[in-house]
């Protein structure tokens, strides 16, 4: 009969363990970590009877690590991202530091409680990043690597003091305290071995920049299990040569010292042998069996059986139990020694073998990924770990060796909160007013060259990021500028290139971060650019530019940035169907409606190049605050006559259209006896104006008005009913005045959702045009026609409502 060992002996499976008082420690994390999943599922009031959820199983598997990292390594100046289902070790450990109050620890995904995993904005402890959304937290650490080298090296380095130009603290041996490879502060992340698989992991470790960050280190909880399943192949062996390919060190911690010893004996080289041969399912199935089927199965049946069936008898039953999960990632001497072996000149990766659930009577069970301890095993464990069921929340006794290793810990750790420097002022209107024809696009990169000369402090903290689209998105003028971002500086081989335009002059001092063509890197990187002002008090500017066929790449792993307080402005261009000749394969229907749906963003879609201006300047004017929001600009390469615009001349008129513009829409024309409205919002503005002018030679008067920020408009909207009342309510009664309520016609290059809503404002009909099915290549003229939002179209919608 088979029968599961409810608990493996983890002092027996520790062997002869010199990190007694550390072991202690580990035990308690176990506990804590188990205590606080079980109070939040079997233990706290649940009227509505909704699983509460947690996962003690992943966080059992991850103790042993952390306890050897934040016991041992850490240091004040590096940080760690921390695999979401483990959070609950992370806040035991917070806790036993000092750093968490007890009564928080009941409160796992509770209102106004500890999160679900790891929030830096949301959870009452220190948080260094915030993960969930799988891969993210990985490469999270990448980013900030280089956003912190950024930080040092940038434009204004000389001025930038910070945790940075401190000198590093003395951690226990082996942490690499004494050298850091030219930076100050390593970034550990502790990944699931199944968190792997997201493809957005390689995309960032492949990019040409990460090879030379030593200051990476990752750890792989390598339990083998995913959420439904032991994973059937052995992955270490490819990770190990995935990992190496892309230039990092690659550790192994794979047996812990019982199983190392028992390799010694006669019959070890025929067991390691065996145990590496193993499929993961074969091993996970060993964790499940009792003594004597253990000595059955475990041999196997190859030549070196006999050898192996040997050395189980010189092992009593506990014994043989505690040896098979004896596994390098819950040995801390080993753990120890791996951490002391990082190579702080190329980023590192650690395999760590574990057993996920380890200690836990789920241990090794191929569904434990969501189980919940009973009551009655949470008592046994409490027995066996020396805690008490009854006061699950007790730290150690005062003057015991584990509080005085706690106390210590907690002094080598603590931080000192950073001064935060206000961001730059900026100019609200640099003064141009542009002529001729242009496009949104390019007056992007325009309007970056002219805040150089009229507020250089605020220039030098703008970086942009892009995906290898610089030139092709008009920020080459700026480039030339201000250089490209670099770890050193090197060589422009083609600076006496006549016929060079787009000079690629890199060197640390560089405002522009080139990246592979990952659009999830480039998020990524701009989410941890626009933290910088609450990691070290030193806010950026951050731009970042890609097409806006794209941004739905994009879009989840730059809001889960902006979760984790990164404020950024992200630019997508070029936009919609007025990319005419790309057809279907490159066009954007619904980034309009962005930032209706993106909490902390704000989104703009300018029709002119003024509109641009005055949009990026109010968009930077939001970064780098605690108070702050991220921006979202949708810009086209379709030439508009500047003239079109009508910037007032009188100074107090054009700052009453510059405030109109910043807050949503603003009157384009106004006529006598208007019969229609017609809200247009970007490029597609020259159609309505076109509109306009052919209703009046049929008698129908018609206004046009700009819309320039959907979202605005509808918090604006809000504001009548309390839903929003810091909104610009204003906005509304001065670009759609009930006096002029009319019979209402949208028209945007994208879906005509993102506009219906303004019907609502008093209740008048509405005909809603805009991008509704995929395109087809062709003339502007003909794509538009094809897709209803030419003027021929706006003219019949116009008809359609007032005759």
């Amino acid at each position: 009969m088979t029968t599961a060992t409810p608990f493996g002996d983890r002092a027996e499976s520790r062997g002869s363990d010199p990190y007694g008082v550390l072991g202690e420690v580990e035990d308690r994390l176990l506990w804590l970590s188990s205590s606080i999943v079980h109070h939040a599922n079997r233990v706290r009031p649940n009227p509505s009877g909704l699983k509460v959820g947690g996962h003690q199983a992943s966080c059992a598997s991850m103790v042993s690590i952390m306890t050897a990292l934040w016991f041992r390594h850490l240091r004040p100046q590096d940080q760690v991202s921390v695999k979401p289902h483990a959070s609950p070790v992370l806040h035991a450990i917070n806790y036993l530091l000092g750093e968490l109050p007890q009564a928080y620890l009941p409160t796992l995904r509770e209102l106004g409680g500890l999160q679900s995993y790891p929030s830096r904005s949301k959870d009452p402890d220190p948080v260094d990043y915030s993960t969930g959304s799988v891969g993210i937290g990985a490469t999270a650490t990448i980013w900030g690597a280089l956003a912190r080298r950024y930080v040092r090296d940038g434009a204004d380095a000389a001025t930038r003091t910070g945790p940075d130009d401190a000198a590093t603290s003395g951690a226990e041996s082996g942490s690499g305290a004494a050298a850091d490879g030219g930076f100050a502060g390593r970034q550990y992340a502790l990944v699931g071995d199944a968190e792997l698989d997201e493809g957005a992991v390689w995309e960032a470790v492949l990019d040409p920049a990460v090879a030379g960050l030593g200051e990476l280190v990752w750890i792989v909880d390598l339990n083998r299990q995913s959420l439904d399943r032991v994973v059937p192949l052995v992955t270490a062996d490819r990770l190990r040569g995935m990992f190496a390919a892309a230039g990092w060190q690659v550790l192994e911690v794979k047996y812990g010292q019982v199983l190392e010893e028992l390799f010694t004996r006669p019959g070890g080289d025929a067991l390691r042998a065996r145990l590496d041969a193993m499929t993961n399912a074969e091993y996970q199935r060993l964790l499940r069996c009792a003594p004597q089927e253990l000595r059955s199965r475990l041999p196997g049946t190859g030549p070196g059986a006999a050898g192996i069936t040997g050395l189980l008898a010189e092992l009593a039953d506990e014994e043989l139990v505690g040896a098979v999960r004896n596994l390098g990632g819950h040995d801390l001497a080993m753990l120890d020694s791996a951490l002391s072996a990082v190579d702080d000149t190329r980023p590192t990766v650690i395999l760590a073998y574990t057993v996920k659930g380890y200690g836990l009577p789920v241990q090794g069970h191929p569904q434990n990924h969501s189980s919940l301890l009973t009551q009655e095993q949470m008592d046994q464990l409490a027995e066996q770990l020396g805690c008490d069921s009854a006061q699950p929340w007790a730290d150690f006794a005062p003057g015991s060796a584990a509080a005085q290793v706690c106390a210590a810990t907690a002094a080598r750790l603590r931080r000192d909160a950073p001064a935060l420097q206000p961001p730059p002022a900026l100019p609200t209107d640099i003064g141009r007013t542009p002529t001729g024809s242009g496009t949104t696009q390019a007056a992007l990169g325009r309007a970056l060259l002219d805040l150089t000369r009229q507020a250089p402090e605020a220039a030098a903290r703008v970086v942009t990021v892009s995906p290898d689209v610089s030139s092709s998105t008009n920020l080459g003028g700026w480039v030339n500028k201000v250089g490209v971002w670099s770890v050193a500086e090197r060589t422009d081989w083609f600076a006496d290139d006549p016929e060079t335009i787009l000079h690629w002059r890199e060197k640390p001092t560089g405002q522009h971060i080139e990246l592979g063509i990952a659009e999830t890197n480039l998020v990524g990187l701009l989410g941890e650019l626009g933290a910088t002002w609450s990691r070290w008090g030193r806010p950026l500017l951050p731009i970042g530019v890609l097409y806006d066929p794209f941004v739905q790449r994009a879009l989840e792993p730059w809001s889960f940035g902006i979760y984790a307080g990164g404020q950024s402005i992200l630019v997508g261009t070029p936009s919609g169907v007025t990319l005419a000749p790309e057809g279907g394969a490159h066009q954007s229907i619904t980034t309009p409606s962005v930032g209706l749906e993106q909490p902390g963003c704000t989104t703009w879609e300018p029709a002119f190049a003024i509109d641009v201006e005055w949009t990026l300047l109010a968009a930077l004017a939001r970064l780098g605050r605690p108070d702050g929001e991220s921006a979202y600009l949708r810009l086209s390469t379709r030439s508009v006559d500047q003239s079109l615009a009508a910037v007032p001349t009188d100074p107090a008129a054009r700052e009453r259209r510059r405030r109109q513009v910043v807050a949503g829409a603003y009157p384009l024309r106004r006529v006598a006896g208007a019969e229609v409205t017609i809200a247009a919002m970007g490029a597609m503005v020259t159609e309505a104006l076109a509109a306009a002018d052919r209703l009046a030679a049929q008698g129908v008067a018609a206004d046009v008005v700009c819309v320039t920020s959907p979202d605005l408009l509808f918090r604006a909207l809000g504001s009548r009913t309390g839903q929003d009342p810091d909104a610009a309510g204003w906005i509304l009664d001065q670009a759609f005045p009930l006096a002029r309520a009319t019979p209402l016609v949208t028209v945007l290059d994208g879906h005509p959702h993102t506009l219906a809503f303004l019907a609502t404002i008093h209740q008048v009909p509405v005909r809603t045009l805009g991008v509704t099915r995929f395109g087809q290549s062709g003339s502007l003229e003909d794509v538009y026609r094809y897709h209803g939002i030419d003027a021929d179209s706006i003219i019949r919608a116009a008809l359609d409502l007032t005759r």
